[in-house]
């Protein structure tokens, strides 16, 4: 599945996560992602066994997750040599209240290549895959401090859940889950 879209700087495609994880998780992508989030390398190699996890949970018969990665032409590689410069996660759910819903869980640009139009091409994609399976929304969390983004997805018509709706974002994990999970 190839998305060709022109930017103010390239063509950029952005095609399905399947076909490239290997190259993502491994060849150095997500390492640009780290290096951008300040990770350290102790961290990195705790994420290791998350990233073997990763790519069984993408890619077998049902997955837990798609995705799809916006790439530039050579000719238009970032800084460090990468051709992929973003992409997003997302997942299929369902909403009592309205039905089939598809979530966002990352929508991530390299820095060097945000204001060019490739997160609302990613973001748009995910939208039109949504629809095309029969969704009625898009969901997706921003940390309240990421102002440029929230920004963003307001001016594409998203609106704030929390503030318009009520609804505060909840997790249960680690030992609480171990614990609710025993009744």
């Amino acid at each position: 599945m190839y998305l060709y879209f022109s930017s103010r700087d390239a063509n950029i495609h952005i095609f399905n996560l399947y076909l490239h994880v290997k190259e993502i998780v491994y060849g150095g992508f997500l390492s640009k992602v780290f290096k951008c989030l300040h990770v350290t390398v102790d961290v990195i190699n705790v994420c290791l066994d998350f990233f073997i996890d990763l790519e069984q949970d993408g890619f077998t018969k049902n997955p837990f997750f798609h995705g799809i990665i916006a790439e530039v032409p050579e000719q238009h590689r970032s800084k460090d040599g990468h051709t992929k410069v973003g992409y997003a996660l997302y997942f299929y759910t369902y909403s009592s209240w309205k039905g089939r819903a598809v979530y966002m869980e990352d929508l991530y640009v390299m820095p060097e290549f945000r204001a060019k139009g490739i997160g609302k091409a990613l973001m748009s994609k995910v939208a039109q895959l949504g629809l095309a399976a029969g969704c009625t929304q898009l969901n997706f969390a921003v940390l309240n401090w990421n102002k440029p983004s929230l920004n963003f997805y307001l001016s594409q018509g998203c609106f704030d859940v929390t503030s318009d709706m009520g609804y505060h974002c909840m997790r249960c994990e680690g030992d609480a889950l171990e614990h609710l999970a025993q009744g």
